[in-house]
């Protein structure tokens, strides 16, 4: 699987180029600017801009944890080829399940395969988006988890965030720590154990974090379970950024809102990110969108990808969200451009397409 030099030659990168990203000795813990308007690096004070890929799911929809103890040599060689297509951020998926054995009660396992995550990062140049709470696959979420009340699930996701920190807090692989994946707060009263979104592709990438919003407002409660959760961490790790992944329907206007209104509940978080999709015909509509994030502090595209809109279009939306973003993300799934170019699939061929567009944006957005 790994990468040909040719074509990496072909897609306009030089060994000199490769070269000069960011190896083990040289990655430096990333802060928020003193304009508030993007990043640099600590020591040096030079800017870094994220660019790079949400390695969520392998090419068979498997998650990391899925994998990452029996097959840690495919975790490192997708690692190399993320670095060799251009990327200097990944974004790493963390299941509760997997992290927690009980609402006190961390896994140590899961914790030292983090710990080698880390190392294998500082290794090959690359910074960890480390995206927590994760409930994707819904037969893995662990009962007890689902039975706690919004107290002990608060004091449970508390206790996942003060073991990650603790693990991560000394390496300087670490970009942020993203609290959850797309967090709502929803209007009114759901049912007992409803605590996930509905599934899209096999997986639950939407949450709720209450069950009954009371005669509570919804963004002080998401502004408070913010401030529990980033206080847990600070317990151990005062250095490292974090955020949260909001949809892009979070804003306080008409029609859904997930309750997280950016300039109401962002109070404890270094920068935000927003998960936007541009559809055809509608690149303007996702530029207001994404500028509605806009409220003083870096923002992040943390999730994007050709879903709803053709490649041209997509790249007048990349080139348009300049003005407001800070740092941009889509997808990496194991395959190579080589290898999905020559399975013949119509899937893999807008794979390649994304991919060779990646590489090609690279320098010019990594600037």
């Amino acid at each position: 699987m790994k990468l040909k030099l040719a074509w990496l030659i072909a897609c306009g990168f030089t060994t000199c180029a490769l070269a000069s990203r960011a190896s083990a000795e040289e990655l430096e813990r990333v802060q928020v600017s003193g304009d508030k308007q993007g990043f640099i690096l600590d020591e040096s004070k030079r800017p870094f801009v994220p660019w790079g890929f949400n390695y969520d799911h392998d090419e068979t929809g498997r998650l990391i944890e899925d994998y990452w103890d029996k097959e840690w040599d495919k975790v490192a060689e997708d690692f190399s080829e993320m670095r060799d297509l251009g990327a200097n951020v990944v974004r790493i998926h963390l299941q509760t399940g997997k992290f927690l054995r009980s609402a006190a009660q961390p896994n140590e396992q899961a914790l030292a395969q983090l710990k080698k995550l880390l190392a294998l990062a500082e290794k090959t140049g690359l910074y960890l988006d480390l995206t927590g709470l994760g409930c994707y696959h819904k037969q893995d979420v662990p009962a007890w988890y689902d039975e706690l009340d919004e107290e002990g699930r608060w004091d449970a996701q508390s206790r996942f965030w003060e073991a990650v920190a603790q693990t991560c807090a000394a390496s300087p692989a670490v970009f942020c720590y993203d609290l959850m994946n797309e967090p709502v707060v929803p209007g009114g009263q759901r049912a007992a154990k409803d605590w996930l979104g509905p599934a899209f592709a096999g997986k639950h990438f939407v949450q709720v974090i209450t069950l009954s919003q009371q005669d509570r407002p919804r963004p002080e409660i998401a502004k408070a379970w913010i401030h529990q959760l980033t206080s847990a961490i600070r317990k151990h790790d005062r250095r490292h950024l974090v955020t949260v992944g909001l949809v892009d329907w979070s804003l306080d206007r008409k029609g859904l809102t997930s309750g997280f209104v950016p300039a109401r509940v962002s109070d404890d978080l270094d920068f935000l990110c927003v998960h936007l999709y541009p559809h055809k015909g509608k690149i303007d509509e996702a530029l207001d969108t994404l500028h509605g994030f806009a409220i003083g502090k870096p923002v992040v595209i943390e999730e994007t990808y050709t879903l709803h809109a053709p490649l041209d279009q997509f790249e007048k939306f990349i080139d348009g969200s300049k003005k407001d973003a800070a740092g941009w993300i889509g997808f990496y799934w194991g395959k190579t451009p080589a290898e999905c170019k020559k399975s013949g699939t119509i899937g893999d061929a807008i794979i390649a397409s994304w991919l060779d567009f990646f590489v090609r944006k690279g320098p010019e957005m990594r600037k």
